[in-house]
């Protein structure tokens, strides 16, 4: 799951190689935690937040096929 937000995000930002995503693991839960360069976070984030929630979407339908949740979590 941390290869799919990393390639959605790559295509997105200024920034690619700036780009570090932590994965906590949990028992039934992983969380991604996405720095990025401070020009970028806006790109990833988008207007009104509809990009990253469109990348939270799709997160959490891989992760479902894996009977898993998922949770990103943009950090600056």
């Amino acid at each position: 799951m941390k290869e799919l937000v990393e390639y959605i995000v790559r295509a997105l930002v200024d920034h690619p190689d700036d780009i570090r995503i932590t994965e906590v693991d949990g028992e039934r839960t992983v969380v991604l935690e996405l720095r990025c360069h401070p020009d970028d976070v806006g790109k990833v984030i988008g207007k009104s937040g509809k990009t990253v929630g469109a990348i939270r979407t799709l997160l959490s339908t891989a992760a479902a096929r894996k009977n898993r949740r998922a949770m990103l979590e943009v950090v600056e």
